[in-house]
């Protein structure tokens, strides 16, 4: 795995850093799973040398960004830091807040909200519930767009260039069963998304997972973001998710644009 490196730049861009891609491919070898990791562990997810690995590591410590016990590395609170001046200037995470958790006492199901970066949706606000997936989502948590419910919103509300671009890109892995795979196909299911303006997915994260999710248009600096409704497939059906959950839903999604329309500079 090559990490460190970003499609585009080259080491003779001399507008490119390249220690500094590495160094954040450093903090991004953590995640859910991955809370604790050896010098090992880190130089394979990144593609780094051992002594590349240990400089950056480190170097990290010394900034108070990474924790080392003598043995096994791990990130310290203090690198939320860079991801809260994105946050502190994206108004919807805060503003969604009451909306999701009205969302959720009215459905008994995890809601949250989400952006698209890059060929993943990141987690930028969540109320959770009960803890239905095997991996936890957090706000930062990143999943495949193309397997998710939010990620379709969101390349529903790509233009054409960008939609080909991504199914040109991206690697589309079979996580489950029922997972597609076939930039074809999705092709027409994010064509069918955009036309009804939501999407279900059963069970292609996850087995026993569903989720369906809406647009949230008009978002400064952004677009359009996605929020969705999860839920275990023994307990809602897909009947339920269509006539139940989706129109609430829907509903939260449209309250959270009127506020973002609100709030904006006329």
């Amino acid at each position: 795995m090559r990490g460190a490196e970003v499609p585009g730049h080259s080491a003779r861009n001399s507008d490119f850093v390249q220690s500094l891609d590495r160094g954040l491919a450093v903090i991004r070898a953590f995640g859910p799973g991955r809370e604790r990791l050896s010098l090992s562990e880190v130089a394979k997810a990144t593609g780094l040398t051992r002594a590349a690995a240990r400089r950056f590591l480190l170097t990290l410590v010394k900034l108070g960004y990474v924790r080392n016990d003598g043995r096994e590395f791990s990130l310290r609170p203090r690198v939320l830091e860079l991801g809260y001046a994105y946050l502190s200037g994206l108004a919807l995470p805060e503003l969604a807040a009451p909306h999701l958790e009205e969302l959720v006492a009215r459905l008994h199901e995890s809601s949250s909200v989400s952006v698209l970066d890059g060929h993943q949706i990141v987690y930028v606000a969540r109320v959770s519930t009960k803890r239905i997936m095997t991996v936890a989502i957090s706000v930062g948590t990143r999943f495949p767009a193309y397997a998710t419910s939010m990620g379709r919103v969101l390349l529903a509300a790509l233009c054409d260039e960008e939609l080909d671009a991504y199914l040109a890109e991206a690697t589309f892995e079979r996580l489950t069963a029922r997972t597609v795979t076939s930039p074809d196909r999705l092709r027409v299911i994010v064509r069918e998304v955009a036309r009804q303006g939501y999407a279900i997915v059963d069970q292609e994260l996850e087995e026993g997972l569903r989720a369906v999710a809406a647009p949230i248009r008009g978002v400064p600096d952004v677009g359009t973001a996605a929020i969705n409704v999860s839920a275990h497939a023994s307990r809602v059906s897909m009947v339920a998710m269509r006539g139940q959950i989706l129109p609430a839903l829907l509903e939260t999604a449209r309250q959270i644009e009127a506020d973002l329309r609100a709030q904006s500079p006329p």
